[in-house]
């Protein structure tokens, strides 16, 4: 496999949003200069703009560096974009919360910095039972599933299948 720069894992969590956000009927441009805001979005149905912040993820590492695999992303507490896309290369998959959603459901805080991480083993036990910690436990977080409430998009197959996945399962 080709070794990304941090750069470029980060262009590739924006154009991965930009396609989902597409696929959905709602148009998205990049910013030219690093505010907090890599995305503005617009819905034709809701007829306003929408600003978003994306992280990424290449794949899923060991938690704690030994641990089971997980994703995580490290967010500034304090954002100007409505949203944060949290971006996984490895699944195609986007998740979209509003800077409050993320506050609640961050495992940790450290230098005005908010860690959210999701491990992709279902088995894991999470000493914290409070805390959502496993990837399916972040469904409804998927862009699929806030499309609606957030552009007044819908969609007929979910956006969050990798087009390779939907078309071997038959729906492409």
């Amino acid at each position: 496999m080709v070794s990304l720069s941090t750069a470029q894992i980060g262009k590739c969590g924006e154009l991965l949003v930009q396609y989902r956000l597409l696929l959905l009927g709602v148009e998205s441009a990049p910013m030219s200069t690093d505010t907090g805001i890599d995305l503005v979005a617009y819905s034709s149905i809701r007829a306003q703009p929408v600003t978003v912040q994306v992280k990424t993820n290449l794949k899923p590492k060991p938690g704690g560096g030994k641990g089971k695999l997980a994703l995580d992303w490290w967010v500034p507490e304090t954002t100007p974009a409505a949203f944060v896309a949290l971006a996984d290369l490895s699944t195609e998959k986007v998740w979209l919360f509003t800077p409050q959603e993320l506050q609640a459901h961050a495992q940790q805080r450290s230098s005005g910095r908010l860690h959210i991480y999701m491990y992709t083993d279902p088995t894991v036990r999470s000493r914290k039972t409070e805390n959502l910690v496993h990837a399916h436990e972040f469904e409804r977080f998927l862009l699929s599933n806030v499309a609606e409430s957030v552009f007044g998009a819908q969609l007929d197959a979910p956006a969050d299948v990798p087009a390779a996945a939907s078309r071997r399962q038959g729906r492409g």
